[in-house]
């Protein structure tokens, strides 16, 4: 009989810096699938952007990565152990902040963190010197001591990350970290995750709003449904599936101009939008039909690709909530 599992049988190729190795993850709920072979791995370092809207399995493999639920199969594995059954050895290693504020309310600033930080093994000097570097990422040190019922909802999320840095985890997973919360705290939070990484922590960063992907990570997945549908570095996925194309403006313009290299033209504002593979080319004959025909621009410039457009194209919807 065969017991061997798909992963066993097909092993991937894992390269020497991978921190993480995820492999064919498969879980349903009843009926729902909520994971279909989700497989992806990350290398040290990396800031990874899982996008995609609430349902589309993202807090899912989150928490099975934690441990918190187990998959129905697949493969987990995080400096080479296995994450869905060595999760007490390989704790050390992640640093998780969920979804939903993990606090309690009635302590402290500070004895929530005393409280966290024990939890990780982590007592005596060492731990005060660690949660006083913790406040000061965060901007909190002056709340230090005051109830954690009368933060504001960024300042509760920013004190749940930094319990999840206590014990200085390699990985750090941050699922939907910035809902609901001022922009003050929104940019602590930014300004926390960019010096980690550049200190070379690897980043898990799920969210589902693409701004925060295009202005943190390096690499992304675009989840939708419980699959993987494109992943790659940003640059590459904005190259690939992003849409090439000219914006122009000027008032003579009242139809889009014609050029046989142009696909789709449509109305964007005061201008129009100019669909093209080629985008240097179409660009010269504008430049030259403007200065021929005297049209008083506006504006002309190339349309940066971007992701929302990236993930229409592999989707074939819009991002929702």
């Amino acid at each position: 009989m065969d017991t061997l599992s798909s992963a066993q049988r097909n092993p991937v190729e894992v390269p020497d810096d991978t921190v993480l190795q995820v492999t064919n993850l498969r879980k349903t709920y009843g009926k729902k699938q909520a994971l279909d072979n989700v497989t992806f791995s990350l290398q040290a370092g990396t800031c990874f952007g899982f996008l995609g809207p609430n349902g589309a399995g993202k807090s899912t493999t989150m928490k099975i990565l934690t441990g918190i639920v187990k998959a129905d199969s697949g493969e987990a594995r995080l400096f080479g152990q296995d994450m869905t059954t060595d999760t007490e050895r390989i704790a050390r290693y992640i640093g998780y902040v969920p979804q939903e504020i993990t606090l309690y309310e009635k302590l402290s600033a500070y004895d929530n963190l005393v409280f966290f930080g024990e939890a990780y093994g982590v007592r005596g000097s060492e731990l005060k010197r660690r949660i006083a570097d913790v406040l000061d990422k965060t901007g909190l040190t002056d709340r230090a001591q005051d109830e954690v019922q009368t933060f504001s909802g960024g300042m509760k999320r920013r004190i749940n990350i930094a319990a999840a840095l206590l014990h200085r985890p390699k990985l750090l997973i941050l699922d939907e970290p910035t809902v609901g919360i001022d922009p003050q705290s929104r940019n602590h939070i930014f300004e926390m995750i960019r010096e980690l990484n550049g200190q070379g922590v690897t980043i898990i960063y799920s969210t589902h709003y693409m701004e925060e992907v295009e202005a943190l990570c390096d690499q992304v997945a675009i989840m939708d449904q419980g699959a993987v549908k494109a992943i790659g570095p940003l640059g590459e996925l904005l190259e690939r599936y992003g849409r090439k194309a000219i914006y122009i403006e000027a008032p003579e313009l009242t139809a889009a101009p014609s050029d046989p290299d142009v696909s789709r033209a449509s109305r964007e504002g005061s201008g129009w939008i100019l669909e093209t593979d080629r985008v240097g080319e179409v660009m010269q004959r504008l430049l030259a039909a403007a200065a021929e025909r005297h049209w008083d621009v506006k504006q002309l410039e190339v349309v940066r690709p971007s992701l929302e457009q990236v993930f229409l194209t592999v989707t074939g919807t819009a991002l929702r909530d």
